[in-house]
């Protein structure tokens, strides 16, 4: 993986200071932690000194139903990779040393982000969702370019812990702030220890921090940190989610980046996406085109734009992730592009070296890996067979007789299943492994009993 493109920033380690601050009793503990499909991180903590004496050099193993469970982590059918049929067997976690950094918020621990490979030699384990991005980022490069990328993730916080929102059945909580705190000191300034906590943590574990603000949900706030290369975008993506809970439960308090959380506005996550050429030259501006921007930078967002209904499972991987799609919610429904205009989809912002895309279609349970890589694969796909783009939508995107972002998962997987272009781009290995994927958020939905239905009919059907 590429280092870094903002040298000089926040403070990166390197296993010579891993080794010295193991030797001055500093730390004592190393998590190893790869992301897995619904974007959390699975690993294990490991002894700093056993660490550095035998996993150092050659790694460490783990369950293959890592990448072939539910989010309860049961054991399910269907995945090619891992089964009953098969053992579960192992495979092994690469470490990637370039990942070295301390463990946000934790005194005395630093960790690794892994890849993922297969024990008997056969190479990477490719439906791992780093191993998706890190293809499609190759993509890039083969052509001449650099991707970079930033995420805008919102959450929600509450009062409660989240012993007591779990015990609750998440019903009747107590969000962070009583009212609409958009862009309010006074609204941020009752959560900043948490705030301040994350953002300072996120920085000493070698992440550029923008700032903090409030947002439009009771309680809903959003943590900016500056683009970079797509995997490690990816990473410190994945990174401060884990972190951000684990700070607000020492407060006693609980957060959610679940996309539609209330009937209130749900959490997004922007996509801020652009291409560089390989020496870090500008190529996708043009002053001498209308709009400053160059042919490459129309065919990539029209590749985006082309595909965005058939790749949209990865950019709204739950059921829950369509309830956010509501007309005037800033969350959007119309497949459109425009400049500076939050009511499309797809939003061009920027000039010159700041040119790029925003994809406002991605939710706050996004995994970024996987939502980079189809806005890669999409735009890569316009610039290999020259896509034209469409006239830029002006106005009002939600009341315009355009198509529509997908409404449902059932839609999405069923556009991701037949897809010929998500084949070619990721390989059917990997496509089918994520309708699997689907499908079993799918079956798990329709034989639920859910809340709504009882208020419902419990007396008046």
């Amino acid at each position: 993986m590429p280092s870094s493109i903002h040298p000089g920033g926040p403070p990166q380690l390197t296993v010579d200071q891993l080794r010295a601050g193991v030797e001055a009793g500093e730390v004592d503990t190393v998590i190893v932690a790869f992301t897995d499909m619904q974007g959390r991180l699975q690993g294990k903590r490991l002894h700093a000194r056993f660490f550095l004496d035998h996993v150092l050099a050659h790694g460490t193993e783990g369950c293959n139903y890592l990448l072939a469970v539910d989010v309860d982590m049961n054991t399910v059918d269907g995945y090619a990779m891992s089964s009953w049929d098969q053992g579960y067997g192992d495979f092994e976690f690469v470490l990637d040393l370039t990942t070295l950094r301390r463990t946000p918020g934790q005194p005395g621990s630093v960790m690794i982000q892994c890849d993922l490979a297969w024990l008997d030699g056969s190479g990477p384990v490719r439906p791992s969702p780093r191993a998706v991005l890190t293809a499609q980022a190759e993509r890039a490069h083969a052509l001449g370019y650099r991707a970079l990328a930033g995420t805008e993730l919102e959450f929600i916080m509450f009062e409660n812990s989240f012993d007591d929102a779990w015990d609750r059945r998440y019903q009747g909580l107590t969000g962070a702030n009583r009212y609409n705190v958009d862009y309010s000191i006074l609204g941020g300034t009752k959560v900043e220890p948490v705030l301040r906590e994350v953002r300072n943590e996120m920085y000493a574990a070698g992440v550029t921090v923008e700032g903090a603000k409030g947002e439009c949900n009771l309680g809903q706030h959003e943590i900016a940190f500056l683009y970079d290369d797509v995997v490690r975008t990816s990473d410190n993506h994945v990174v401060y989610k884990t972190a951000a809970k684990e700070i607000a439960a020492r407060h006693g308090m609980s957060l959610t980046f679940m996309a539609k959380y209330d009937e209130r506005e749900g959490n997004s996550c922007h996509i801020h996406l652009s291409l560089r050429g390989l020496d870090g030259g500008i190529v996708f501006a043009d002053d001498d085109r209308e709009g400053g921007h160059s042919r490459l930078f129309d065919h990539f967002l029209a590749g985006v734009q082309v595909t965005l209904r058939e790749l949209s499972y990865f950019y709204a991987p739950n059921i829950n992730s369509y309830k956010r799609f509501q007309p005037g919610s800033f969350a959007p429904t119309a497949v459109a592009w425009g400049r500076d205009n939050r009511t499309c989809a797809l939003r061009v912002v920027g000039h010159g070296a700041g040119l790029r895309m925003e994809n406002r279609v991605p939710g706050g349970d996004i995994n970024p890996y996987l939502a980079i890589a189809a806005m890669l694969a999409g735009g890569l796909h316009g610039i290999e067979n020259e896509v034209v783009l469409d006239a830029e939508m002006t106005g009002n995107a939600y009341t315009a007789d355009l198509e529509h972002v997908p409404t449902t998962l059932a839609e999405a997987r069923d556009l991701l299943a037949g897809s010929a272009i998500a084949r070619t781009a990721f390989g059917d290995d990997v496509v089918d492994h994520y309708v699997n994927a689907a499908d079993v958020e799918l079956a798990a939905f329709n034989s639920a009993v859910t809340d709504w239905e009882r208020v419902r009919g419990f007396e008046r059907l």
